[in-house]
């Protein structure tokens, strides 16, 4: 697998060296130096092959982190243990810059020898290494304490340690959801999904076990809940149903009881994890839609009026609203004129940028732009790209919605109603088009 791991700066100074096999000498750590971070072009890839040797390698601010290898290995793994180490690194000491490492060294090789064997990766789980790994090294355990350290190994439950204790139970969870969207100039949606993770911080005291409830169709119709109308978008009440292509769970989730009684039961992890990744393809609610308007006046002006509507709630409000119009190659100078927020030309770009702060719900607005175009000799035509837009809206445009979260911990002195829980939705902009 990994012949060897080295950690340098930004001037090439090797940081952390530690070789696993044979086949990998001194001359690689100088060969990576030479060809890789004093290079005159920069270095585009994160796989360079020299002399037979790969060096897969990442970078966190001015730190170089490279996996040295002779063998035909997978790749991917390599990169997903690289980032992994560097996560268990951040969970020690955190930011990864040079006086860190320095001052760190000894715990990072500790680390290597517990994550590394000849070269294989083993358990990343800081959770686990946090149990017998601390700041100033390795303890003497008691054999409690060993015991306590085989069952975080060989038992279920890796991800949490037992005897957390905090003053004031939280949960927070945070649905956060990317639009993606195509559409027309005419206004068809030509292809649209959203892209949904839900973040969960939480500070709980003990082993709780949490039930999560959300409105997922086919959770819903298990519950004897009846869908209202054919397109299975409402249930008889009137709730949104959302209706969910497919999912993935973190491993603390039970995935025996999602499939057989389909609820989403868990054990959390103490502090920050992604419980739950999600996509969807029907009945999105779209946040905005652009309705561009190009007209060509000759061969050197074009005019260029686009239209911004909101399409939610009036009571809500969107932010770090951005449209971005592109503009010909030929471009020799833009008068711009917007109703709301603030436009600028950007030649770097090829586009005019339209900025908005905020933007209630159910408005309109728009910006008109002439531009100016240099008379060229080819006869090529515009193609036209499409307006793309960035956003920031305090709803879930895929219409999810937690039904409930609930916590239950037989062992402690506290229940559910002594949780204090928080939630927030927050849809973003994924790649967000409309053609011109």
């Amino acid at each position: 697998m990994i012949g060897g791991l080295f950690m340098y700066n930004h001037k090439g100074e090797v940081l952390i060296s530690r070789v696993y096999r044979d086949d990998i000498g001194r001359n690689a750590v100088d060969a990576f130096r030479v060809n890789v971070i004093h290079a005159r072009q920069q270095v585009r890839t994160p796989v360079t092959n020299i002399a037979r040797t790969s060096f897969f390698h990442i970078r966190r601010a001015n730190i170089w982190l490279a996996a040295v290898t002779k063998q035909n290995v997978n790749g991917a793994m390599v990169f997903e243990f690289l980032i992994r180490f560097t996560q268990v690194m951040q969970s020690y000491f955190g930011k990864i810059n040079e006086e860190n490492i320095k001052n760190n060294f000894v715990l990072i090789y500790e680390l290597l020898d517990e994550i590394l064997d000849f070269g294989y990766p083993q358990n990343c789980d800081t959770g686990v290494l946090k149990t017998f790994i601390t700041q100033t090294g390795v303890k003497s355990q008691s054999k409690e304490e060993q015991m306590q350290i085989t069952s975080q190994v060989t038992g279920q439950i890796g991800w949490r340690r037992e005897g957390i204790k905090y003053r004031r139970n939280e949960l927070f969870l945070d649905v956060l959801e990317y639009v993606n969207l195509l559409m027309s100039p005419q206004g068809q949606v030509l292809s649209a999904h959203v892209a949904g993770r839900i973040l969960m911080k939480s500070y709980l005291s003990g082993m709780p076990e949490c039930k999560f409830g959300i409105n997922d169709k086919i959770i819903m119709e298990s519950k004897g809940t009846k869908i209202l109308d054919d397109t299975g978008s409402r249930t008889a009440s009137g709730k949104p149903v959302v209706v969910i292509d497919d999912c993935q769970f973190h491993q603390c989730v039970k995935l025996s009881k999602f499939e057989t009684e389909h609820s989403i039961s868990f054990i959390p992890p103490d502090g920050e994890f992604e419980l739950m990744r999600y996509r969807t393809t029907k009945d999105i609610s779209l946040p905005f839609r652009v309705i561009p308007l190009v007209r060509e006046v000759g061969r050197t002006r074009m005019e260029v009026k686009a239209v911004l509507k909101s399409n939610f709630k009036p009571s809500l409000l969107g932010q770090k609203i951005e449209v971005k119009i592109p503009t010909p190659l030929n471009t020799a100078g833009v008068q711009l004129l917007c109703l709301k927020g603030k436009a600028k030309y950007k030649a770097s770009d090829n586009a005019i940028v339209w900025k908005i702060k905020r933007m209630a719900g159910m408005k309109e607005t728009q910006l008109s732009a002439e531009i100016d175009l240099l008379e060229t000799d080819t006869k090529k035509k515009w193609t036209r790209p499409p307006i793309s837009m960035n956003f920031e809206v305090p709803f879930a445009p895929s219409g999810f919605k937690v039904r409930y979260l609930k916590v239950f911990e037989p062992k402690l002195n506290y229940s559910d109603h002594d949780v204090v829980k928080w939630v927030r939705y927050i849809g973003r902009s994924g790649l967000y088009e409309t053609r011109c």
